[in-house]
């Protein structure tokens, strides 16, 4: 009885912000004296007319569950990883690396594409690992490190973008060259622009990472880290390596993100071109408050309102950052009733249950 009256009460506490910065939008799209049910089917065309526009919503799907899905492993241990966008670019250089030096003949490009995802997962843990190399060695907090490496990749984009990789009509901030045919991963269809091996990558990973944290030895020792580290270093878990290895899983997923990004999207490496999806995953993984299990459908429905939101100006002549704002709403009134709920319902753990688990668990892994 008393654990149903704790799930009412925190769908209660999620369901309410959410109603809640749908009427203010609503308001916000009234007030310019625009129908709200209009912009939500204009949103809806955008998005879901046809399997094209359906298959750009599942383009920014990808990587945006890929970062957030390693956004929720660094948040269960505890840690405020910043730096996923960077992240995403280090990767996507490492991708673009291989795409332009590792010629190969196009009946070989899926073996090609494995080594130029495996590049990009390299990328982007060893960003990963220089942010939390200066957490947990230096004491640099993980929020200035993570703002700082992500000033600092997207000036090396530019510089080899403008230098070493710059196309061959000579120096430009645009874009490198595309990249060979062997090396871009391949469309579906062209009524559904989506490349289908990467769909597969992210079921794969969504559903590893998923038992790794819910069902081993590891999982746990993120979750004790980012109660309690102080606690958790007590009862034997390893705290840094258990930090550091939330911060590399992170970064490479966060690289494979970015490697799609330039592998298909763009099609070439262009400045910024993780398009703040890093940043986007962010906001997914705050609405849902660290929980796996919701990151696949709501990074789709980001997506969606965000594609979908394109057609805004077209259309309604409203700028599309009506979308952004329903969204950062969305989060922002979640956060602040998650606050709410924890002052006037806390919930109540007992903390020789969570030694127990994690004896037992220790126990059944040695």
């Amino acid at each position: 009885m008393k654990n149903t009256k704790s799930i009412a009460i925190s769908l209660l506490f999620t369901l309410i912000p959410i109603i809640i910065s749908l009427v203010i939008a609503a308001l916000l799209v009234s007030a310019v004296g625009r129908d709200p049910l209009e912009v939500v089917e204009t949103l809806w065309e955008g998005a879901f007319r046809d399997s094209r526009k359906v298959g750009g919503v599942v383009n920014f799907w990808i990587p945006l569950t890929l970062v957030s899905i390693g956004l929720v492993v660094t948040f269960r241990a505890g840690l405020w990883n910043i730096g996923v966008e960077g992240q995403m670019m280090m990767g996507a250089i490492f991708a673009s690396w291989g795409a332009q030096f590792i010629l190969v003949d196009e009946s070989l490009s899926p073996i090609l594409h494995i080594v130029l995802i495996a590049m990009s997962a390299v990328g982007g843990m060893l960003w990963a690992f220089v942010v939390g190399f200066l957490r947990i060695r230096l004491g640099v907090n993980e929020i200035f490190g993570g703002v700082a490496l992500n000033a600092l990749v997207n000036v090396i984009s530019i510089y080899l973008i403008s230098g070493p990789w710059q196309p061959s009509i000579g120096g430009s901030a645009q874009g490198t060259e595309p990249f060979p045919a062997a090396a871009l991963l391949p469309e579906y269809s062209r009524d559904f622009p989506v490349n289908i091996f990467m769909i597969g990558v992210v079921i794969v990973l969504f559903i590893i990472v998923f038992a790794m944290l819910n069902a081993t030895r590891w999982g746990l020792n993120l979750k004790a880290v980012g109660r309690n580290m102080r606690s958790a270093l007590l009862l034997g878990v390893p705290t840094e390596r258990t930090s550091m290895s939330a911060f590399l899983v992170c970064g490479a997923l966060a690289g494979i993100a970015g490697s799609y990004r330039v592998l298909f999207t763009f099609d070439n490496l262009r400045p910024l071109a993780s398009g703040g999806i890093g940043f986007l995953g962010l906001l997914v993984v705050l609405l849902l408050s660290i929980r796996l299990l919701w990151v696949p459908l709501i990074a789709f429905a980001f997506a969606a309102i965000l594609t979908g939101s394109t057609r805004l100006q077209i259309s309604l002549k409203l700028d599309s950052s009506l979308a952004g704002v329903l969204q950062g709403l969305m989060v922002l009134l979640v956060v602040l009733f998650q606050g709410v709920q924890e002052v006037f319902f806390p919930k109540t753990v007992d903390s020789s249950d969570e030694i127990a688990t994690l004896d037992d668990t220790a126990e059944n892994t040695t």
